[in-house]
């Protein structure tokens, strides 16, 4: 059997579990995220696998002409790249590595929302020009707030939001959710958290954490309604999706000081460039935004956990098991 890997061939070579012998059996070609459709079909047309970088695409022309195809598997969880319907039609498993990096990402999150409470980046900045009294002396007036002083609020409430709440929960914080469908009472009491609607969230919450899945239904979803709800001194935390937040929106919301800061891990478009609405910020309100590089899921123990995910998922295929983790209707 052939196996098409689309994405970085020095991180799939790195990550490959060696203790899989269908990693040995198997004829690998490997192709950059970008390749054409018409280069991928001349040198793995046959292939029976496709494993694919998270935010990389696999077209229904491609499905369609790869008539020995049988299992896509993202290499995150994420899959929005693949052409779903169109694998369903052809009978073609796809499949994702489900809550391989909430662990990861949960640090993620409260890392930035820390970050903020303690506006820990202008601290760093003011104590390398040798501003240090000063700075302590400002944070004692303006106030520090603990976590334990906060309401925390988290929007959506899967694998991330999970690990997100069990990692909270030893500093004390009130914490909330929302999703589409309330959660059981048992699973409430499990992560201690209650439920809100997504606007009772929205005005309760000190620290509001994005961890909704993209889709039609949320993309946009905190827009200028929904920071106008928000308390002035609240910060808003994004590890999902950056097309989840309307960018004008936060951004006036900023340069107002409507809310109090916000902590990115994504933003849309990617890759950000300089002139995105949400980095080109104005000098006043600049220090109150927290950035980093969407590296929330890609920590080493994610790759290795998920490459053996994707890799256990083809061997049981090739031995007749149905794979684990499918997301369409076979």
């Amino acid at each position: 059997m052939k196996t098409l890997v689309i994405g970085n061939r020095e991180r799939y070579e790195k990550y490959m579990p060696a203790d899989l012998p269908f990693v040995k059996e198997t004829e690998i070609v490997f192709c950059k995220w970008g390749t054409s459709d018409e280069e991928i079909l001349a040198a793995a047309g046959d292939a029976s696998f496709i494993a694919v970088d998270a935010m990389a695409s696999v077209s229904g022309n491609l499905i369609r002409n790869m008539p020995n195809l049988k299992v896509i598997h993202s290499e995150g969880v994420g899959y929005q790249g693949v052409d779903v319907e169109e694998a369903t039609k052809q009978g073609v498993y796809v499949c994702n590595c489900k809550g391989v990096n909430a662990g990861a990402v949960a640090e993620q999150a409260v890392l930035l929302m820390l970050a903020l409470l303690r506006n820990v980046v202008v601290g760093d900045r003011v104590e390398r020009k040798g501003g240090q009294i000063q700075m302590k002396e400002r944070m004692m007036l303006e106030g520090i707030r603990e976590v334990s002083d906060c309401k925390i609020g988290l929007i959506g409430f899967g694998d991330i939001a999970k690990a997100t709440a069990e990692r909270l929960y030893p500093f004390g914080c009130e914490m909330y959710y929302y999703s589409l469908h309330k959660k059981d009472e048992e699973i409430e009491k499990q992560y201690h958290v209650s439920y809100l609607s997504l606007e009772e969230l929205a005005s309760t919450c000190d620290i509001i954490s994005i961890h909704a899945p993209a889709n039609d239904n949320t993309k946009g979803m905190i827009n200028e309604h929904f920071i106008s709800l928000m308390k002035p001194d609240a910060f808003l935390v994004n590890t999902a999706r950056g097309d989840l937040v309307d960018n004008e929106a936060l951004r006036n919301a900023l340069i107002s000081g409507r809310i109090a800061g916000a902590g990115l891990d994504t933003i849309t478009p990617e890759p950000t460039t300089k002139d995105n609405p949400l980095v080109a910020l104005p000098a006043e309100c600049a220090d109150r935004v927290i950035y980093s590089p969407h590296i929330g899921g890609i920590t080493t123990s994610t790759f290795r956990r998920a490459h053996h995910m994707l890799w256990q998922a083809f061997s049981d295929y090739s031995e007749g098991k149905k794979p684990a983790n499918v997301v369409n209707r076979i």
